[in-house]
């Protein structure tokens, strides 16, 4: 079942990862699984670098997007990035499935820490991220 953020049904959202009104955006959705927050995507060759590999700022993006996005969740308060680390272990391939998975891996009264891996259709570990998050004020 598809996860309803909180703003999904704002006419002004307009996230380039998620919101469903911005036309030049990934539209994407998310599922919870446990403590876990994924989404599945399949892009085209508008996101890549080299030819048939989706650019690897589009990847960090979907990343940080499905981490932020599940302190959201689960907080009920947005956070903003600080900080954010990319590992690259294969490709991401323009064209073919691909899910991030999410999960919080620490707290503090100021800052959330979160992890993220890019999983490929069979399963195999394509990317990994960790990041850092401040609690929004408001």
């Amino acid at each position: 079942m598809t996860v309803a953020l909180p703003w999904r049904t704002r006419e002004d959202h307009r996230c380039f990862g998620c919101a469903p009104r911005n036309p030049h955006g990934l539209g994407l959705t998310f599922e919870q699984a446990g403590d876990a927050l994924w989404t599945e995507f399949d892009l085209g060759h508008h996101y890549e670098s080299y030819p048939g590999v989706v650019h690897g700022g589009i990847v960090a993006l979907i990343c940080d997007e499905t981490m932020g996005n599940l302190i959201v969740l689960r907080n009920g308060t947005p956070a903003v990035t600080t900080s954010m680390r990319m590992r690259y272990i294969g490709t991401v391939h323009v064209g073919l499935p691909h899910r991030v998975a999410a999960t919080l891996t620490s707290a503090s009264p100021t800052l959330i820490g979160a992890a993220a891996d890019v999983t490929d259709a069979r399963g195999d570990l394509v990317a990994s991220a960790t990041a850092t998050y401040h609690r929004s004020a408001s």
